[in-house]
């Protein structure tokens, strides 16, 4: 289950952050957001150390903790998403195809005419679709 995505910029700012909880954990879920970001600083300045491929997006899993694990992905722009999701067993094919739709939706939502690069993302649309996106993430693997 996705508990919570977030859009930060390459100046480690934050552009969109949206908890998926009922529990009061939207703190929490920032926290480790966060802290995936020197991961994500960390593979992008050691590529030998991280991966086979430099033009890789995919960061893949970027750490675990006690009840989450968190994925990264980097896009050509150095903006980065992360997922965090309490899911032990997620295949990285269902998180390489969220982070594919994710990025859909958040170029449509960038591509707006009234959207300031490098502000936050207040569309609604992005939001209504994001949620979208993550109710359905995971259902291609079932069955």
């Amino acid at each position: 289950m996705i508990v919570c995505v977030a859009v930060v910029g390459h100046q480690n700012n934050p552009l969109y952050i949206q908890s998926f909880t009922e529990e009061d954990d939207a703190l929490k879920l920032h926290h480790i957001v966060h802290c995936s970001l020197d991961v994500v600083d960390e593979r992008v300045n050691n590529p030998k150390k991280s991966g086979p491929t430099l033009n890789e997006t995919f960061l893949g899993l970027l750490y675990p903790t006690e009840n989450y694990k968190v994925y990264g992905y980097l896009t050509n722009t150095k903006v980065k998403f992360i997922l965090v999701t309490t899911d032990l067993d997620v295949r990285d094919a269902d998180v390489r195809n969220f982070f594919r739709r994710f990025h859909a939706a958040y170029v449509d939502a960038v591509s707006n005419p009234f959207h300031i690069p490098g502000k936050k993302i207040t569309s609604k649309t992005f939001s209504e679709r994001v949620s979208a996106i993550v109710k359905s993430f995971g259902l291609s693997s079932a069955g």
